[in-house]
C-alpha cells in the first residue's frame, strides 16, 4: 500500500479512536516512513527535520492565548455577555431566543469570514471571542458542533473563492505553482472554476445549520475553567478604550510584519502600558492563556514532521501515477481519484497552501495528458488542495474552533469538530469539485 494512504489512514484511525492527534500524528508518520522505505531512524530524523518549520506558528498561538486571557480580565467579556443575555428574557421567550442565536451564528460567521479576506488573521479572533461567549451559548442551548461548522466554513471557503488576502496567497500559490508545472494561467479564472466548488460548502453549511445540529444541547456550566474568572469585574470607560486600543495594536503589529506573533506581543504591550493588566497579575493571565492554546502549538509543530515523512518517502508521485495507469482514457473517474488524492494528502499535512506545491507539479501534466482544459485543471488542482483542509486533525482551520469551543474542557476536537467538518465540507467538495471540472473540462 502507498506510504501516504499508510500514514494518514493510521493518523485517523487513531485520530477517531480518540488517540491524542500529537500521538497520532507521530504514529502515522512512522508507519508512513518505514512502509515508504525509509529506514526507522530515517524516518524520526525527517519527522524531526520538520519540527522546526512548526515552532513559529506554535509560539504564535500560545500567544494569542495570552492576549485572549488578558482582555478576559478586562471585564469586557463580561459587557459581551450582558449585552446578548438580554435579548433573553429569564422565561426563555422563543422569539428572543431565536432572534439571538441567529445573531451571534451571524456575528461569528462574518468574522470568520472578514479573518480571511477583509482584515486578514485568520484565526487569531477565535481565542479572544470565543471563549468569552461559551456562558452564552449554553444559555441558549446551541450545539457547539454547530458553531465549529460555521467558523471552519469562514475559515475556508473565502479564501478558496475570493483573491483577496489570504484568498489572494491561496491562489497566487496556484497559479505559481501551475505555471511551474509549465500551464500559465490567468488569475482571473480561479474564483470562475471555484464556484462551484465553494457552492458545494454551502449547501453543507446549510445543512449544519438547519438540518445537523438544529436541535438544543445542554452543556454543563463550570465554576472554573481555562478562561480564569473575572469575578464580575466591571469594565470602566478606560479598559474599553485600552482593550480596543489593544485589539487595533495587534491588528496592525500583524498585518504590518505579517506575524501574528508580533501582533499579539503589541497587544499585550498595550495592555501592560495603560494598567489594563496588572504587572503582579500578568504571569499567571498569560501562563493560563498559553495553556488554552499549547494543544494546537503542539499539534502544528507534529503537522510539520508528519508531512516533512511524507515529503522524504517520495510516495506522492507514485500515488497519482498509478491513478493514471488504472484509469487511463476515462476522464471522469480519473478526476474523482485525483480529488480523493488530494483530500488523503492534505488531511495528513493540514494545509491547502502547503498541499498544492506537493500536487500541482504531478496533477498538471497528468491533466493535461488526459485532455482537461486549463479552467478545468484549475479546478481540479484548487479544489484537491482545499480538500482535508475542512477536517483535517492538523489543521488550523478545525484548531482553531476548538481552541476557542473547549475551553471549559467540553468539546472534542475530533468528534465535534473534525467529523462535523469533515462531512458538512470535504464530501460537497468532492462531489461538486468533480462536477465542476467535469462541466468545464
Amino acid at each position: 500500500m502507498n506510504a501516504v494512504i499508510v500514514a494518514v489512514l493510521v493518523m485517523l484511525v487513531l485520530s477517531l479512536l480518540r488517540v491524542n492527534v500529537v500521538f497520532a500524528l507521530l504514529i502515522g508518520a512512522l508507519a508512513g516512513g518505514v512502509s515508504g522505505g525509509l529506514s526507522f531512524m530515517d524516518t524520526v530524523a525527517s519527522f524531526t527535520d520538520g519540527l522546526g518549520a512548526g515552532a513559529t506558528i506554535a509560539l504564535s498561538y500560545a500567544m494569542l492565548g495570552g492576549f485572549a486571557v488578558a482582555i478576559s480580565r478586562t471585564g469586557i467579556p463580561e459587557l459581551l455577555v450582558g449585552g446578548v443575555l438580554k435579548l433573553v428574557n429569564k422565561e426563555g421567550e422563543a422569539t428572543r431566543q431565536n432572534l439571538a442565536k441567529a445573531l451571534i451564528i451571524l456575528a461569528l460567521l462574518v468574522m470568520a469570514i472578514f479573518s480571511q479576506n477583509v482584515i486578514p488573521i485568520h484565526i487569531a479572533f477565535v481565542p479572544l471571542l470565543v471563549p468569552p461567549i461559551l456562558h452564552i451559548l449554553n444559555e441558549l442551548r446551541i450545539d457547539r458542533r454547530l458553531i465549529a461548522s460555521v467558523l471552519t466554513f469562514g475559515l475556508t471557503a473565502p479564501y478558496i473563492l475570493l483573491p483577496y488576502g489570504f484568498g489572494l496567497l491561496f491562489h497566487e500559490i496556484i497559479a505559481k505553482q501551475m505555471e511551474l508545472a509549465g500551464l500559465p494561467i490567468d488569475m482571473a479564472d480561479i474564483p470562475k472554476a471555484m464556484a462551484i466548488p465553494v457552492g458545494g460548502m454551502v449547501v453543507g453549511l446549510a445543512v449544519a445549520v438547519f438540518i445537523s445540529y438544529r436541535k438544543p444541547r445542554d452543556y454543563n456550566e463550570p465554576t472554573t475553567s481555562i478562561i480564569e474568572e473575572t469575578q464580575n469585574k466591571t469594565a470602566s470607560k478606560k479598559d474599553i478604550v485600552v482593550t480596543l486600543l489593544a485589539l487595533a495594536a495587534a491588528l496592525y503589529g500583524q498585518i504590518e510584519t505579517d506575524s501574528m506573533l508580533i501582533g499579539a506581543l503589541a497587544g499585550i504591550v498595550v495592555l501592560y502600558l495603560f494598567g489594563a493588566m496588572k504587572w503582579r497579575e500578568a504571569d499567571d493571565v498569560l501562563t493560563a492563556g498559553m495553556r488554552m492554546m499549547a494543544f494546537i502549538g503542539f499539534v502544528m509543530i507534529s503537522a510539520n514532521g508528519f508531512a516533512s515523512v511524507i515529503q522524504a518517502t517520495g510516495a506522492v508521485e507514485p500515488l497519482v501515477e498509478s491513478v493514471a495507469d488504472l484509469f487511463a482514457g476515462n476522464k471522469g473517474v480519473a478526476a474523482l481519484v485525483m480529488l480523493i488524492v488530494g483530500l488523503v494528502v492534505t488531511m495528513g499535512i493540514g494545509s491547502s497552501f502547503a498541499t498544492i506545491p506537493i500536487i500541482a507539479a504531478i496533477f498538471v501534466p497528468l491533466s493535461m495528458e488526459f485532455g482537461f482544459s486549463t479552467i478545468a485543471i484549475i479546478a481540479l488542482i484548487g479544489t484537491a488542495g482545499a480538500l482535508g483542509d475542512a477536517g483535517s486533525p492538523a489543521s488550523d482551520s478545525t484548531l482553531g474552533p476548538t481552541a476557542g469551543l473547549n475551553a471549559d474542557g467540553q468539546h472534542n476536537h475530533i468528534w465535534d469538530t473534525c467529523v462535523p467538518t469533515f462531512i458538512h465540507y470535504n464530501i460537497p467538495l468532492v462531489i461538486f469539485g468533480w462536477i465542476a471540472v467535469m462541466l468545464l473540462a
